[in-house]
């Protein structure tokens, strides 16, 4: 039966590259696929943007494509992602760019947008899931909506050609699923191929968790070689069976554990797993060890989707102030407690205007190490003081407080830290598919 092989190359944003240059390079995979975004990333990104109307898309995409893009021309593997973020088309211009700097002729990148789905958002009359409140009470503290679109304007994408396909926010697992949907010619009504391919995107979109990452507790679950943590392979066969593998000699593991606990990971329902092409079903997914480092998963099914898109909603909810101050030595814990009491009571007496202060104790060992350290009494504690305010001004007044214990406050305070910064949050809201309408522009190295 013939298979097609993925390869994850990134499990979010700010993903090591090293893996994905050994998949480009040893990998022997046919797609090598970047998941980048997480819930509020292309909120950030869409701040970004306004800053300066070429950013926006991912700011490791130029290291990325300078690492990966060589190896996989001459290894003819096509590379899908969601690096454009907030800008797909600058993102595939970049892209172009470095391939022209490579010596890449004949290239070519396809950019997909049509997520952005803002204006309509705010002429709309939407609620969002989370909080039951009308998206119109944000009001201008709106900064993105960005709706997860499915597979096909990926697929198109390929069908004409495209070496690289960069888009903006897609559903996760279509990253993954959209390849094999070209690849294999499933129908877009084949639901349990959709279920199945849709599996295969899960267990793979976040690339070293399934391998070890996030997994790994030492005497209870090892992980061998973690610095040298491999990313997963998936061997796709047409009927939508896969074998999680990896990299042979890379770090990291393949098992029975680090795959169950991904394939259980974001899931609220097993047998109702909303995307956008395919309701999926892993509810009868069984899985077996096949061989060292090889893991095949079948029984996952789908159904219909629902028709309705989820669109995350970026606004600007509050501000954080924070200050740090570390007490070491005789007497640290006191000296600690003593500080953030003075602190709070500060903050109440200067009136700063707060909706929500946390002040704690933090470290055992960070200053002077081990050999210093230990007892009932620590050797060093630090003190973290952060709070909730409406505005950046009243932020920053917080970590000027925490600043001012250096001569303010209890003996041998040091290593005083503050920052203030915007807060930027997410909720959700559902609209008609129909409402986005995807749309690909290519452009050729």
């Amino acid at each position: 039966m013939r298979t097609i092989k993925l390869g994850s190359g990134a499990g979010y944003a700010g993903d090591r590259i090293e893996p994905a240059l050994e998949l480009a390079e040893k990998g022997d995979i046919d797609y090598l696929v970047f998941e980048c975004l997480a819930e509020r990333t292309i909120a950030l990104a869409q701040q970004a943007k306004m800053r300066d109307p070429d950013g926006g898309y991912d700011p490791l995409l130029d290291a990325r494509m300078r690492a990966v893009l060589v190896p996989c021309r001459e290894r003819r593997i096509r590379i899908v992602t969601n690096m454009g973020a907030a800008n797909p088309i600058a993102a595939a211009e970049k892209t172009r760019a470095i391939a022209k700097e490579l010596g890449l002729t004949g290239l070519k990148i396809a950019a997909v947008t049509g997520d952005d789905l803002l204006d309509a958002v705010r002429a709309g009359d939407f609620m969002l899931e989370e909080s039951g409140e009308p998206v119109a009470n944000l009001g201008n503290r709106i900064i993105s909506a960005n709706a997860y679109l499915g597979v096909v304007p990926i697929i198109d994408a390929l069908a004409q050609g495209a070496d690289v396909v960069i888009t903006g926010r897609v559903g996760d697992p279509a990253l993954f699923l959209a390849p094999l949907v070209h690849e294999f010619g499933w129908a877009m009504d084949d639901w349990e191929r959709l279920g199945r391919g849709t599996l295969v995107g899960h267990l793979l979109e976040c690339a070293g968790q399934i391998t070890g990452g996030y997994f790994a507790d030492p005497g209870h679950k090892d992980v061998a070689s973690l610095a040298r943590l491999g990313f997963p392979i998936g061997v796709v066969a047409e009927d939508g069976t896969v074998d999680i593998t990896k990299v042979d000699g890379s770090g990291g593991q393949i098992s029975l554990a680090t795959c169950k606990e991904q394939m259980l990971y974001e899931v609220h329902d097993p047998a109702r797993y909303l995307q956008p092409d395919v309701v999926g079903d892993f509810s009868g997914v069984e899985m077996e060890q096949v061989g060292p480092d090889r893991v095949r998963a079948t029984g996952a099914t789908g159904a219909p989707a629902t028709g309705l898109l989820k669109v995350s909603v970026g606004y600007v909810d509050s501000y954080i102030g924070e200050g740090q101050i570390s007490y070491a030595g005789p007497g640290a814990l006191a000296r600690g407690q003593l500080a953030r009491e003075v602190v709070r009571e500060r903050l109440a007496l200067t009136r700063v205007q707060m909706s929500e202060l946390r002040c704690d104790l933090i470290g055992v060992d960070a200053l002077h190490g081990e050999a210093l350290s230990g007892g009932r009494e620590p050797y060093e504690v630090r003190l973290r003081v952060t709070g909730r305010t409406a505005t950046l001004a009243e932020a920053v007044r917080i970590g000027n407080e925490v600043e001012t214990l250096y001569t303010n406050g209890p003996a041998g305070g040091g290593g005083a830290w503050k920052a203030a910064r915007e807060v930027v949050a997410v909720q959700s809201i559902l609209v008609p598919a129909a409402l986005a309408r995807p749309t690909i522009q290519f452009v050729e190295a």
